[in-house]
């Protein structure tokens, strides 16, 4: 009982497996593409849009990681 009241206080990490699977699966679309063909991401501005991408996708995994520790 005591187990179950501790559990229920806790936040969930929910959030947190979202945004690390949504990060996960940019990385294989990334690796994927980058080995498929080798002038990806073509310019400079496609290089910033993924790097902008990325480095939002990690943030969101890393503040939802921070927000849901108990």
């Amino acid at each position: 009982m005591l187990g179950a009241l501790i559990a229920a206080a806790e936040p969930s990490k929910v959030p947190f497996y979202i945004a690390g699977g949504v990060l996960a699966v940019w990385a294989a679309v990334l690796s994927t593409l980058g080995l498929t063909r080798p002038s990806f991401p073509y310019n400079a501005r496609g290089q910033r849009a993924v790097m902008a991408i990325s480095l939002l996708f990690a943030a969101l995994a890393i503040g939802t990681a921070i927000a849901t520790d108990p």
